[in-house]
């Protein structure tokens, strides 16, 4: 601190000599054209009303704060709009000052104009002794690794300024690659721009690069995959700077340099939300998440956090996942107040005390059992669970005037093969039926979304472990595919649809192209430095019980309207037939009752679009027989 404070006395005291007299002398002697001295009676009185209003200019503007050695544009700026305020000042001082201040009104002008010339040469002066000696010290720097950057814009840029300053992190900087063709042969910090990235094998030789950096933050998957590519045919080492936000709030530094990830393969271009129409419903609002400690129910704990509510309930019945949740809320979210409640979501009665207590005004219902194999072995929890544990939570939403109710719903819910995709549409179902019973102004939907990169469950953390492990990695099918996405952009798109405000609609959110496991499979083994069908073998087991090779996000008599975000779609849905209930309320009746075959027969009349295999149903029915 007292460092802190010694430097930030000691650019004020700069600052000081600069502008309150050497500027000031240099402005008497230009205006009385180099009689300033006959003036000394002036002179000082002036010096010591434009110190007083560069104090305040300086401490308006935090100009001691900034650093001299990162000196930019914004920091410029900040200091132009200081000098403005400071001439302004200094004229009026004078003006009202009496005789004593009177000068010449062209001497605040040109004083002012002289200052910034000075506090913005000696800034940049700065900068650029602190880069040369990074250059020189770079240079020497015998043991640094040379360095290829693939892309010369703002974000390229950053982070070889960053290598510049800090030669102690050994990574030096030799030059750009860019797709721009304005770009080539520029030279930026005085590193050139060699060409396009399809030359990256040709530059890596002729310069024996020993590393190359992705800093192309807004290119998506495809771009990234083919960096990767070329990187592997001249066996170069490569990573990649963190994304766009974190480059525009000018985040970026060496030590958030990482490596390239199975998501950077898959990402698109980032999400563009709607802050205000997010933080209008979440600001200041009691807000209860279901399935808190799951991959994406904690997520979105984080997304809200970050909107300053006024109260959060997360719920859910897994201990170790809410506590390390809760580990997580008092590191980052310090401030943020919330209360950890153990419970199932098939329990009414407690929920009921949790809606009495809380009185909740949104309402991000995430629990469900998810995984598809399973759930055609324990086909009465899957309808408890998802069905009667969204149909709990959605009536006492309605109970309690819940403001928004958004339930997470799953492409597997179209045309559904699967008891849990099954239990999922009829999910949607009971939200669409409640909503039409919902007040004016408060709206209950649904979100589906496919595959989320990284869940728990999800083929990337199984893949690791069998990479891990030596291989093989399992894929059920050389041909199946399925749309995927990063977990925070699923959790940002479910906010920015419980923004919409339309009642009782199914959102589907723009998953992209799909993509085939296989592929999926054979990147997570290059990334982790081994050659498929090599080092890592990859075997073809079988689709399993209930799954799909293709993933629908939409049924062919659905279709879908746009919504006001690009991304995000409203689905067409039929009407609810008005025997819904009562078939509902024997769905659940059965299911308790653990009677599978009637369960399907059921889950049929609710959804006649649900395929099933009758073997499977024979198979289930003996598992539940079996374990009573």
């Amino acid at each position: 601190m007292k460092a802190f404070r010694r430097n930030c006395a000691l650019k004020l005291s700069v600052d000081w000599f600069l502008s309150c007299v050497l500027c000031v002398l240099l402005a008497f002697y230009l205006r009385f054209e180099g009689s300033a001295f006959a003036y000394v009676h002036l002179i000082f009185p002036y010096m010591f009303v434009s110190t007083a209003a560069l104090f305040v200019a300086e401490f308006i503007w935090r100009l001691p704060l900034r650093s001299w050695r990162s000196t930019g544009i914004p920091d410029l700026m900040a200091l132009l709009k200081a000098m403005i305020f400071f001439g302004l000042s200094v004229s009026g001082l004078c003006f009202v000052g009496g005789t004593t201040f009177r000068v010449p009104r062209s001497i605040p002008i040109i004083h002012a104009f002289l200052s910034m010339l000075a506090l913005g040469g000696v800034r940049m002066s700065f900068r650029c002794f602190c880069e040369h000696r990074g250059h020189q010290i770079s240079g020497q720097c015998n043991e640094a690794k040379n360095v290829l950057i693939i892309g010369a814009g703002e974000a390229g840029t950053m982070i070889a300024r960053e290598m510049l300053r800090h030669p102690e992190a050994g990574l030096k900087p030799i030059g750009f690659l860019d797709d721009d063709p304005a770009k080539k042969g520029i030279r930026i910090l005085n590193l050139p721009v060699f060409g396009p990235i399809a030359s990256l094998p040709e530059e890596v030789e002729r310069h024996n690069i020993q590393e190359v950096l992705i800093a192309i933050p807004s290119g998506d998957g495809r771009l990234v995959r083919r960096i990767v590519d070329l990187s592997h045919k001249v066996n170069v080492s490569y990573r990649i700077i963190p994304g766009v936000y974190q480059v525009l709030s000018g985040a970026v530094s060496i030590s958030q340099i990482r490596k390239v990830d199975i998501e950077d393969l898959l990402g698109r271009k980032p999400i563009k939300l709607d802050i205000d129409a997010i933080s209008k419903y979440l600001r200041g609002k009691r807000i209860l998440v279901t399935g808190a400690g799951g991959s994406i129910g904690s997520e979105i704990v984080r997304q809200v956090a970050c909107f300053d509510p006024e109260f959060m309930v997360l719920l859910g019945r897994g201990e170790n996942s809410l506590f390390e949740l809760e580990l997580e809320i008092k590191a980052s979210f310090p401030d943020l107040k919330y209360k950890l409640i153990i419970a199932d979501v098939q329990n009414r009665q407690k929920l009921e005390s949790v809606f009495k207590e809380i009185r909740p005004q949104v309402v991000f219902h995430a629990a469900a059992h998810k995984h598809v194999p399973m759930m055609e072995e324990n086909v009465d929890q899957a309808i408890i669970n998802n069905v009667g544990g969204t149909k709990n939570v959605a009536e006492l939403a309605l109970k309690w005037g819940v403001e928004r109710f958004v339930n997470i719903s799953t492409d597997k819910a179209v045309n559904p093969t699967s008891v849990m995709g099954a239990s999922k549409r009829i999910a949607e179902m009971v939200v669409r039926y409640i909503a039409s019973k919902a007040k004016p102004g408060h709206t209950f939907v649904s979100v589906r979304f496919g595959n989320v990169l990284g869940s728990r469950g999800s083929v990337i953390p199984i893949f690791k472990r069998q990479i891990a492990g030596g291989g093989p990695v399992t894929v059920t099918h050389p041909e199946i595919k399925r749309y995927f996405m990063t977990i925070p952009e699923a959790a940002q798109l479910v906010l920015e649809a419980a923004a919409l405000p339309y009642n009782g609609k199914v959102y589907v959110l723009d998953m992209g192209e799909p993509v085939k496991i296989k592929d999926l499979a054979e990147d997570l083994i290059k990334l982790s430095g081994f050659t498929p069908y090599e080092d890592i073998d990859i075997v073809y087991t079988g689709l399993r019980p209930g799954e799909k090779l293709f993933e629908e996000l939409l049924t062919a008599e659905e279709g879908t309207v746009p919504s006001p975000h690009e991304k995000i779609f409203i689905a067409n849905q039929n009407d609810i037939d008005e025997s819904f209930c009562e078939k509902l309320d024997y769905l659940l009746k059965v299911a308790h009752e653990g009677d599978v075959e009637e369960i399907i027969a059921t889950i049929k009349s609710i959804v006649p679009n649900f395929r099933v295999d009758k073997e499977k149903v024979a198979l289930s029915d003996r598992i539940t027989i079996k374990n009573i």
